[in-house]
């Protein structure tokens, strides 16, 4: 199946393609669906950012994604794709099951993925774009607003514990996904949808403008993330600290 021109991107739709002729080729039947959501469906790409899989399928995926970046070296630390079962999608709320999580920082590798995807499986619901396979509101158990709302709650409390693994040493890159992650999180608790991270953080400056200089700062933080140039966030993480307790406190006040 060859999906055209399913972006704006000439070379992100042949990396599409690519992926699922090659997805095709491993999987067969296997492969029910694939889905695109994130930043290319909500407008915020930046080009400069029911049987489980088995070992053998693994692997097979493992030597594919390895292939890819060596065809499309640009897109290194870039790729996100989950492999869920049928299974998965439709019993997520209650239980685990086994996925394959490829994603920027981690290499491909199996973990166990239950309610805490529920965001993830919402946006696709809302917003996915398919790109072979059925709708997916005939895969996904269907997830209402205010559950996607409450997993957005419990996600920014558990920031509490999160910042916590970073320090002054830390990257400016990684820093800004915390600011961006928590715009988005704020706007969708408020809204009780999913927008771009440009399209937050310009709600959160005009909503709260006494955040507008440190998501200024990430905006800058976010350009070289991919770059040599980037540093360390040094004393400016006090700041982002500050914007987890300010945004923890805008979901349970």
């Amino acid at each position: 199946m060859f999906l055209m021109n399913v972006t704006p991107y000439s070379d992100v739709n042949r990396l599409l393609n690519t992926l699922l002729t090659r997805m095709q080729s491993i999987l067969h039947d296997k492969l029910v669906g694939l889905y695109l959501y994130g930043s290319l469906v909500t407008g915020d790409f930046d080009p400069v950012t029911s049987v489980d899989i088995d070992e053998l399928e693994f692997e097979a995926l493992k030597k594919m994604h390895d292939d890819l970046i060596h065809k499309y070296k640009t897109w290194k630390d870039r790729i996100e794709v989950q492999y869920v079962s049928l299974s998965g999608l439709k019993t997520f709320k209650v239980q685990t099951s086994k996925i394959v999580n490829i994603s920027p920082g981690e290499p491909i590798h199996f973990i166990e993925a239950g309610k805490d995807w529920l965001i993830n499986w919402y946006i696709v619901q809302e917003n996915g774009i398919v790109l072979f396979g059925p709708n997916q509101a005939s895969i996904i158990t269907k997830i209402s607003k205010d559950e996607y709302i409450n997993a957005v709650k419990e996600n920014t409390l558990l920031w509490s514990e999160w910042i916590k693994k970073y320090n002054t040493q830390s990257s400016r890159g990684s820093l800004a996904y915390v600011v961006f992650t928590l715009c988005r999180a704020l706007y969708g608790y408020k809204h009780g949808e999913e927008v771009s991270k440009k399209q937050a953080a310009e709600w959160i400056c005009e909503e709260f403008p006494q955040w507008k200089s440190l998501i200024q700062n990430a905006v800058t933080w976010r350009k070289v993330q991919w770059s040599n140039e980037q540093k360390s966030v040094g004393l400016a993480i006090s700041k982002v600290n500050e914007f987890v307790d300010f945004s923890i406190h805008q979901v349970i006040k």
